[in-house]
């Protein structure tokens, strides 16, 4: 029988998110193609070491280890070609990720590949290609460099993400750009019945929380927090909205304005998404942080 991928949590994510490849991408860019082939089979022996995205991979694929059916699939896609990624392989084999399935394309943009590996979410440090996927209607985000912190394994996920613009529409941070903070809960008060859009994130948010499903509410491997900059007098229409679509959060934060950073590092998250480039400067210091293109609404 086929393995497949549709009733999984699938993650794409590149090699330079889930190692430190930036002395290797540095001899690509100077000295091109064939001095980083030939670096990286003299240096196929040395195990990378982990990059931005590791613990969040990590973490994900240790929840694997309770089941005896995967829960959750990680795959590599890279720019890199089959050969370059001999490395990237004694890597994964070196830190034991479960990762069975790869894909290299030779430079071909790997965006579309993404519908036929059934993704639910895609991480890359190349912004072009993150992007492109969003456009295409997959949650995506760019990986920021952050050192990782050594920690040990851990069979729970924790997951922060922001609101407008990641997890629903951007209408609303819209009429805040354009009309300030009274227009903008003006705005909010007279839709307060009304559900917000859907962002680029509802649809992975969505398949998170089928799965949490499955558990005690106490007992899920995966935990969410929504920590957004909007005020709590905004808040009546976004917890409708989540309730309206059936999907939970487990933590909500209304930060009113005040940074992000210690929140998230309070709540312990193996990764934060954000559109807003002022919040993940801060956040991305101690934890992995992610930069969400802004897309208008997805449509139904």
């Amino acid at each position: 029988m086929a393995y497949e991928l549709e009733d999984k949590l699938v993650i794409a994510i590149s090699s330079r998110a889930l190692f430190n490849l930036e002395e290797e991408n540095s001899i690509f860019d100077s000295e091109g193609l064939e001095a980083y082939y030939r670096h990286q089979l003299e240096h196929l022996d040395d195990p990378l070491s982990k990059g931005s995205a590791f613990r969040f991979v990590q973490n994900l694929l240790s929840i694997n280890k309770k089941f005896d059916n995967k829960l959750i699939e990680v795959i590599i896609l890279s720019r890199n070609n089959a050969a370059t990624g001999l490395r990237i392989g004694r890597s994964i084999e070196h830190y034991k990720l479960d990762i069975e399935r790869t894909g290299w394309t030779a430079g071909t943009p790997v965006t579309r590949y993404l519908e036929a590996f059934k993704v639910d979410l895609f991480l890359s440090v190349y912004a072009p290609d993150v992007e492109e996927a969003v456009n295409s209607g997959v949650a995506a985000a760019t990986i920021l460099p952050h050192t990782p912190i050594t920690s040990e394994e851990s069979d729970i996920v924790k997951i922060a993400f922001d609101g407008d613009a990641v997890i629903f529409g951007n209408e609303s941070e819209k009429v805040y750009q354009q009309g300030g903070l009274e227009a903008f809960i003006e705005y909010e008060r007279q839709h307060a019945k009304n559900p917000l859009s859907k962002g680029p994130f509802f649809k992975f948010l969505k398949t998170i929380s089928e799965i949490q499903d499955k558990f005690p509410m106490e007992a899920s491997p995966i935990r969410t927090a929504l920590v957004t900059a909007r005020n709590f007098s905004t808040h009546e229409r976004v917890l409708g909205t989540l309730e309206g679509w059936g999907v939970r959060v487990d933590e909500a934060f209304f930060q009113g304005g005040v940074q992000k950073y210690e929140v998230v590092k309070a709540f312990g998250a193996d990764i934060f998404f954000d559109d807003q480039e002022n919040h993940l400067q801060h956040t991305r210091r101690e934890t992995p942080s992610a930069k969400v293109p802004v897309k208008d609404s997805v449509k139904d």
